[in-house]
This record gives structure tokens, sequence and C-alpha cells, in this order.
């Protein structure tokens, strides 16, 4: 089907209106001195009319084993350019109240008038501000366009009891009418590396 703006949204946000809405799906966490595990999250990307999206998100972590569909090595197809669903089909996915709370996020997402050197032309500079309630406040810089969105970390800070991260890069794609993405992590001591990944339907 035809992808349509959200009623209401800033024109300043329209490379990323393909976000805007309730997403839930599954994925893994798995890191050194963390053991694999496999979590729910629920998304949400919206928006009050200003020139930015609001999002929100929880992981629950899972009793269960990996989910086939979601790809230990965070490797998935190329991003589709057109954000339409394609399916009609309703998606399977979990329970909201699954499992364990392992962390909540909530932040800001911008497009930025900037445009670094070397940005292509049919993709767009953001900024996203990410609150995490385990004691961090994270500021990535990246771009989005065709898809995708490329985000690395220019700053964190962290109370005095929140753990030592000290850098995070993370990759969202639209594949197939799902959202995608991955995160790698430098924390506790252990170079950037894969973290989490995760496929999510749209509700």
């Amino acid at each position: 089907m035809p992808f349509t703006f959200p009623e209401g949204l800033a024109p300043e946000v329209y490379p990323l209106a393909w976000l805007v809405g309730s997403w839930r799906g599954e994925g893994v966490i798995e890191y050194p001195g963390i053991d694999r595990r496999t979590f729910v999250q629920d998304l949400v990307f919206d928006h009050d009319g200003g020139p930015y999206l609001r999002f929100e998100s929880t992981l629950r972590v899972l009793d269960a084993e990996v989910p086939e569909r979601v790809p230990a090595d965070g490797e998935w197809p190329e991003p589709v350019a057109d954000p339409t669903d394609g399916d009609d089909a309703a998606p399977v996915v979990p329970s909201s109240d699954a499992g364990t709370v392992w962390s909540t996020e909530t932040g800001y997402w911008r497009v930025s008038t900037d445009r670094p050197d070397g940005l292509e032309e049919d993709r767009h500079a953001v900024e996203v501000l990410v609150t995490d309630a385990s004691g961090r406040l994270s500021l990535y810089l990246g771009a989005v366009g065709n898809g995708r969105i490329d985000l690395a970390t220019d700053f964190i800070a962290r109370t005095a009891t929140a753990s030592v991260v000290s850098a995070s890069k993370r990759l969202y794609g639209l594949v197939e009418g799902r959202l995608l993405w991955v995160e790698e992590l430098a924390a506790f001591g252990e170079p950037l590396r894969s973290y989490a990944s995760a496929e999510l339907d749209r509700l």
C-alpha cells in the first residue's frame, strides 16, 4: 500500500516519517559478561507537530530460545527505499507484557539543517538524543535516506552509578515493511562490538 505522511507531521522531519507509529518484535542480546538473552521490544515514534520525533523504547528479556528470524550476526538484506508495508497479513508478535524489563529509553530525533562533507545527496543528517533509565544521556549523529539510518555517539554523559559505556553505533533499516536494527557498544572495557539486534513489526 502507498505510504502517506502522518497527519500534522512537521516538514522538517519528513525524512523520518516512515518511523512514525508503534512497533513490536523480538531480538537478541549477546555481549561479553552478559549471557545470551532474547527480548521483546516495544518501540513508539510519535510527534506533536514540532520539528522532531519523540520516541520511547522498552526491552523485556524472555526465558526462551533465540527467535530464528533474527540473525545472530545482525546482518540483514539491504533496506528498501520505498517505505510501504508490502504485506496485508497481520504480523505475529509477542505480548507486550512478556518478560522482565531490561532497559527503557526515551528521546528525540531531529533532522539537521547541516550537511556534513561527504554526505550523499539522497541522505539527510540526523541528531538523536537518548535518555536511558539506567543513568545515561547519549547524543547520536548520523544520516537517514533510502530506508536506512546510521547513527554513532558523539557524546555520552552518565551518572556515578551508571555502567561505563564509551561509544555506541546503531543501524535501523526498513526491510519488507519491518523495522530492523542492530547496535554495537564499547562498554565494560570492551572495544566496539555487536550488542543487540531485533526485527519489529508495525502494530
